[in-house]
């Protein structure tokens, strides 16, 4: 029977593989939005896994998830160090993590932190940072870049690198005039963290003093007189400082500050130390804390009273909860997705069905043959739902191909615009379950033209029709 289904398909060779080819492409479309919207869910959850609050100005829960999580857009306005201080304060705060944005690096994210970022970040389900090469910044302008980031730009410590105002392809006020020289990549995480630059506190907040006293240039050092707007000149013949000797006495001036950091942090206990990392640089605002708890069921508890703190207007966001608001979002974007794979393989279905029923009249001579020679109506039957079941597997198996091949050349374009990966693994059971319904959908409409094939008869296959 398989060797007459197999010389069968061969003689039909062009619309049998037109059939395959259709099954094929919604096979991999189906199987292609259910692996994008897992991996998509599945990236956004491991990105924030490790984080229990995020404080912020008072806004919308889903802004200030993407902003600080992911690097997309704004928290708006900033939160005062002082209330940075009384949340790390706070009964209940086991540790909390000050960040400062508004700077991108080539495209790229720039978050202004400190240290206990690396120490005490997580994701996908609590795993640590790990760094691939060099170690965190003890430099005021020093930098760690993901993984992506390393990856896209050869980096590696030691580079320099700008940033510059502004986010995304949209950047202005390049302070090329103070690099960041990178002291450590961080390994690959699979997460938002792998396309973000690291500075510290003292590194960002120095670029972005607006308020400067009258006697200050823009690098903050206090000047000896009003008059000293050209560079002076103390002794005939001797220059102005150039550019580079500014930078270097920039990199003095903030050093110092996280030298006195570092001391002010010697004079605490190790608790203290690891808490109130940057506080020799207090920057007048920041845009976002990260928290933890010391026990997960306060949190709402927490919640309440940073929501009624009299200082500044605090949201406190709950990670997973804003997540749940984000799939409301996007959930009817994904049941767009999923009714237009499913057309597809519908389509796909009405292929198969059309192209079995249409060889049906060229084959009412075979079929009348067949039963001349001893073949049963179930005989008949059989062998219609057997090409049926060749083609539906034969369709599977290439969309299954056509998907890894896609799946290949797009994950590059994928991680590049939008962080995601598509995995390359074995099929999941919720794949199997798609793929199945695509089989058993297409053997009932197989079995259409198989019963018409049935209710033939000898006298009519052998009759001339006119």
């Amino acid at each position: 029977m398989l060797d007459l289904c197999l010389k069968s398909l061969l003689n039909r060779r062009f619309v049998a593989g037109l059939t395959v080819l259709s099954i094929a492409l919604s096979v991999a479309l189906i199987l292609g939005v259910e692996r994008l919207r897992t991996e998509a869910r599945a990236g956004f959850a491991n990105s924030a896994s490790g984080v229990d609050l995020i404080v912020a100005a008072r806004g919308n829960d889903v802004q200030i998830l993407m902003a600080t999580v992911f690097g997309v857009g704004s928290t708006g306005t900033g939160i005062s160090w002082e209330s940075y201080e009384m949340v790390e304060d706070m009964p209940g705060i086991d540790w909390a993590v000050p960040l400062m944005m508004g700077d991108s690096h080539r495209g790229y994210p720039v978050i202004g932190t400190s240290n206990a970022y690396f120490k005490r970040f997580r994701h996908s389900g609590g795993k640590p940072l790990v760094f691939a090469q060099g170690q965190a910044f003890d430099d005021p302008m020093g930098a760690v870049v993901g993984a992506e980031v390393a990856q896209a730009f050869g980096y590696a410590p030691g580079a320099e690198i700008v940033n510059a105002h502004g986010s995304g392809a949209v950047s202005f006020d390049v302070h090329d005039d103070a690099p960041f020289t990178v002291s450590g990549v961080l390994e690959p995480t699979g997460t938002a963290v792998d396309r973000m630059v690291f500075v510290s506190i003292a590194g960002f907040d120095t670029l972005h003093q607006d308020a400067l006293p009258e006697n200050a240039d823009p690098f903050g050092r206090a000047r000896e007189n009003e008059d000293d707007e050209e560079p002076a000149q103390h002794e005939e013949g001797e220059t102005a400082h150039s550019a580079e000797e500014d930078h270097d006495e920039h990199k003095e001036h903030v050093a110092k500050e996280v030298h006195d950091e570092h001391l002010h942090d010697d004079d605490h206990d190790e608790h203290v130390g690891d808490t109130h990392d940057d506080h020799g640089h207090e920057p007048a605002t920041i845009n976002a804390i990260f928290a933890g708890l010391e026990n997960k069921s306060a949190v709402l508890s927490i919640q309440r009273q940073l929501a009624q703190y009299r200082g500044d207007a605090l949201t406190a966001v709950m990670p997973n909860v804003a997540l749940l608001q984000l799939w409301s979002i996007t959930g009817t974007a994904e049941i767009a997705l999923r009714l237009m794979a499913g057309a597809v393989a519908l389509a796909g279905v009405i292929g198969l069905v059309v192209m079995l029923s249409a060889a049906l009249d060229a084959r009412r001579r075979e079929f009348a043959i067949l039963r001349s020679v001893g073949a049963t109506p179930y005989n008949i039957f059989t062998l219609i739902i057997f090409e049926a079941v060749l083609l539906l597997l034969m369709g599977i198996l290439l969309g299954y191909f056509v998907l890894t091949g896609v799946t290949i050349v797009a994950n590059p374009i994928l991680a590049a615009e939008f962080g995601l990966r598509i995995g390359l693994g074995l099929p999941t059971l919720r794949e199997v379950v798609l793929v199945a319904l695509v089989f058993f959908s297409g053997l009932i409409a197989g079995a259409i033209p198989a019963l018409r094939v049935y209710r033939m008869t000898l006298a009519d296959g052998l009759s001339m029709r006119l």
